[in-house]
């Protein structure tokens, strides 16, 4: 299809949301060649969602509707901006050429989809920059990046179709997160690679589409049909510590500007506190008080049953 932004081979691999049967390009639509519904596509971005299914509407993207939480003005968010961030990404960008290395052990030409893509996470840059590797970036608003539309709960793509599947802070956002991993089995072809890194100790950053929280265990058991190359701490101690304290000094304001001065303040005081993570986190205890986890692992037909898992703990607490 004209203008789409990516490849006609992944066009040729997706199936409907609804029924699993194939779609067919028709003027500025997908069509399925089962159920008969219509996917549109807009600015070059198909929107296939099943809304029977999904919390979201096809309505809202033609509507352009916010699909995403927002509580500030474009201004205010500029204002709070301008103060440190209060995370760092200290294994953000290695985590991503680990995974882009594991990719090149299964194939010389990687099939990706990046799950919550519509924005480039640090490092990716070495894969977007990567002519040998073809991308989709997924997600459920629109974006510099996204490349389709869809519910990550229903992937619209054939069994086997990709090579590699990264999914960065997203889990916590999805409502059921162990169908969402079960459909990045389904889609990864055999020893397929994931990336994922999901939160632990962060609060509430998403307003009515924010569910889940993850241990190190509760997210390796996520992942239990999956063989492990690493997994370990993406954000550590500090920065759990600077969520807390910037959470704490805005839950004096309930809503408002002063929720935006009040965090402006807290990133303005605490922005060395992310820091100590690029020592913390290769501690033990780390494991104990992350503000988030990663995963890397292949695809595996072996399920990793509850009794091992036990046996793979690792920090340090006996509380």
């Amino acid at each position: 299809m004209s203008g789409v932004r990516f490849s006609s081979s992944f066009i040729d691999a997706m199936i409907c949301p609804a029924c699993g049967a194939s779609l067919q390009v028709l003027n500025d639509c997908l069509v399925c060649q089962g159920c008969k519904k219509q996917y549109p596509v807009m600015n070059g971005v198909p929107i296939v969602i099943d809304e029977e299914k999904s919390v979201f509407s096809v309505s809202d993207y033609l509507n352009q509707k916010e699909t995403t939480y927002k509580d500030a003005s474009r201004w205010q968010e500029m204002l709070v901006n301008l103060f440190p961030k209060n995370h760092t990404a200290p294994r953000a960008a290695r985590n991503l050429q680990k995974f882009r290395s594991e990719l090149y052990t299964i194939t010389d030409h990687p099939k990706v989809l990046v799950v919550g893509g519509r924005i480039p996470s640090k490092g990716m840059e070495a894969l977007i920059d990567d002519t040998s590797i073809e991308m989709v970036e997924l997600d459920v608003a629109f974006g510099p990046r996204c490349t389709l539309i869809s519910d990550a709960h229903d992937i619209p793509f054939q069994d086997t179709t990709f090579d590699g599947v990264i999914i960065q802070a997203v889990l916590e956002h999805v409502l059921d997160p162990q169908r969402v991993v079960g459909e990045i089995h389904r889609v990864l072809k055999k020893n397929g690679i994931v990336l994922a890194e999901t939160p632990f100790m962060q609060q509430v950053h998403g307003g009515a589409y924010d569910f889940n929280r993850f241990t190190a265990l509760g997210h390796r058991r996520l992942f239990r049909a999956f063989e492990e190359v690493e997994s370990g701490v993406a954000f550590g101690p500090g920065t759990a510590l600077a969520w807390s304290y910037e959470y704490f000094l805005m839950s004096f304001a309930p809503s408002g500007f002063m929720r935006k001065v009040l965090r402006a303040v807290a990133r303005l005081t605490a922005f060395w506190l992310p820091w100590f993570d690029y020592v913390l986190i290769h501690t033990r205890g780390s494991l104990d008080a992350a503000s988030a986890y990663y995963f890397i692992g292949h695809k595996s037909e072996h399920i990793l049953s509850d009794r091992e898992l036990l046996t793979l703990f690792k920090g340090l607490s006996t509380i």
